[in-house]
């Protein structure tokens, strides 16, 4: 791949992933903080700054790499936001409610995105507008590979959490036990790009439909 046609997807990339992963992990503390949990509160983190979620290796050497050799699907995370849920009025339910925040926030920008590019479809292609329709299609991308991969039942994602939230306590404990080789899970999804494409093109797929419909 050209050195310009790299810098190009990666200004086209950027925006869409900072957004994707600021607006994550800060739906993450918010509902924490609704719930009873200042923690993020205090830490700073409930803001839309990306300075202070920014993850070296997931925000920018991951994603970076996946533009660099040209992956389908261009993920990365920021750092999470710190939770207590010792602060929770309602353990298990809070813990579920913020758990979801972060996919939930994803699936929904997918959604706006996938308007956005509709809109943009319809509208005069001018050099703006095909930068904007590029940048609005890759955030339906990034957005909708964000809520799958993070609402996977493997701790410590998303997912994990959520059903941590639902099992009794003998499946919490066992559940517990995996973690130890949770990140090891994630790592191997991370680079069998085949199953992460299985898994959210149905996903992907419903959004682009309603891109369609928007675009007429």
């Amino acid at each position: 791949m050209e050195v310009t046609a790299v810098m190009a997807r990666v200004a086209i990339v950027a925006v869409p992933l900072l957004v994707a992963v600021v607006l994550h992990e800060v739906a993450h503390g918010a509902v924490a903080y609704a719930c009873g949990d200042p923690t993020a509160a205090r830490a700073g983190r409930l803001t839309l700054n990306p300075i202070a979620h920014i993850d070296p290796v997931g925000s920018i050497l991951v994603p970076g790499l996946l533009v660099l050799f040209a992956s389908p699907f261009v993920f990365g995370w920021a750092k999470p936001v710190p939770i207590d849920p010792r602060w929770f009025r309602r353990p298990r339910m809070d813990g579920l409610l913020v758990a979801i925040a972060g996919p939930g926030t994803n699936l929904t920008l997918a959604a706006l995105s996938a308007v956005a590019l509709g809109a943009l479809a319809a509208a005069q292609p001018t050099v703006t507008t095909v930068f904007l329709r590029s940048v609005a299609a890759q955030s339906v991308v990034i957005n909708c590979v964000l809520a799958v991969f993070n609402l996977l039942p493997i701790p410590p994602l998303d997912g994990g959490r959520v059903l941590a939230a639902v099992l009794p306590p003998w499946g919490v404990q066992a559940l517990a036990q995996l973690e130890r080789f949770g990140f090891i899970i994630v790592l191997l999804l991370m680079m069998n790009t085949n199953i992460l494409q299985r898994l959210v093109r149905p996903v992907l797929a419903w959004y682009q439909a309603l891109a369609q419909q928007v675009a007429g």
